[in-house]
């Protein structure tokens, strides 16, 4: 199957937006770290501008295509608003961020700090989606999509293009997934190349995972302590045909490894990750993705937009 964006588009995004962007650093543990006895090399994405990878799709589609004098919109648990927020600001574009009203009061907090005017629209993610697809039809606000959108996708995709050049060779990279954009560019970079891209996701927000199962895009209930960041419904047909394509497979991982890998990384390296950014971790240390001997690891760590307070209680 040819996909829909190729490493050359994921280089021009790189180019688009490297000014804009920071190139996160690649960290190397020593073997046995984590009780893998290959070599495991951790992307610091948590560190990009308004805490996680989001910024760079953001300034992908705001760099990329003419902006309406009505703006941008988006729709967001928390991540996405504060990326588009934070990449509007910067280029001196008005920015509406829809949140549903399970977003975290931190990550709603940094959208406002960021210059974004914030609008509740509705408990959950598809909520504020389509308040937002309303908002777009009434005013003719560009669409900044968190995920189901090539400028969207292309952007993630660079996280791929930068771990290569500065890591010391993979087999597998492990990526948490909500509605798909990230894995989708990560996938379509290495596509073909001979790294296997795992695919994590809670058990309770499993909407690749259960797309996979069907062969078709197909709604899921959410409900996981990283519902904020990982919990879209729908991946949407464009994410779902490239994971279909590049994608090896999605694992599964609980909650209660979510919360142990968000311990792991405070207590070993004080790392504070939200839910969502630690997912990739769990599925290593609770076995839910299980490399062979020797195996060559990559984990995304992907947000670090998390509640102080929260985090406390967890560790």
């Amino acid at each position: 199957m040819t996909l829909p964006l190729s490493r050359d588009d994921i280089r021009a995004a790189h180019e688009r937006i490297r000014p804009y962007i920071r190139r996160t650093p690649v960290w190397s543990l020593p073997k046995g770290t984590l009780g893998h006895d290959g070599p495991v090399s951790l992307k610091l994405e948590f560190l990009q501008h308004a805490g996680s990878f989001k910024s760079r799709g953001a300034f992908n589609t705001l760099l990329k295509q003419p902006i309406p004098k009505a703006g941008v919109a988006a729709a967001s648990g928390g991540n996405h608003g504060a990326a588009v927020a934070y990449a509007a600001r910067q280029l001196g574009i008005p920015a509406r961020v829809f949140v549903p009203e399970i977003s975290s009061p931190a990550k709603v907090e940094v959208i406002r700090r960021l210059g974004a005017e914030v609008v509740i629209g509705g408990l959950r993610y598809a909520d504020a989606l389509a308040a937002c697809g309303t908002y777009i039809a009434e005013t003719g606000a560009l669409s900044v999509h968190a995920y189901d959108a090539l400028s969207t996708i292309e952007g993630q995709g660079t996280v791929a293009l930068e771990w290569e050049e500065d890591g010391q060779g993979l087999d597998t990279v492990l990526v948490a997934v909500g509605g798909g954009g990230l894995i989708s560019g990560i996938a379509s970079w290495w596509a073909g190349r001979g790294v296997k891209v795992v695919g994590v996701e809670p058990e309770g927000s499993r909407a690749l995972h259960a797309s996979l199962e069907a062969g078709r895009p197909v709604d899921v209930t959410v409900e996981s302590i990283a519902a904020d960041s990982l919990g879209a419904r729908n991946t949407g047909e464009l994410v779902f045909s490239i994971a279909r394509a590049a994608v090896d497979h999605v694992a599964l991982v609980t909650d209660t490894a979510i919360r142990e890998a968000q311990r792991t990384l405070w207590r070993d390296w004080r790392i504070a990750s939200e839910p969502g950014g630690a997912a990739a971790l769990a599925a290593l240390l609770s076995g839910a993705y299980r490399p062979r001997s020797g195996e060559r690891v990559g984990v995304l760590l992907c947000g670090a937009n998390v509640e102080l307070s929260k985090l406390g209680e967890i560790i």
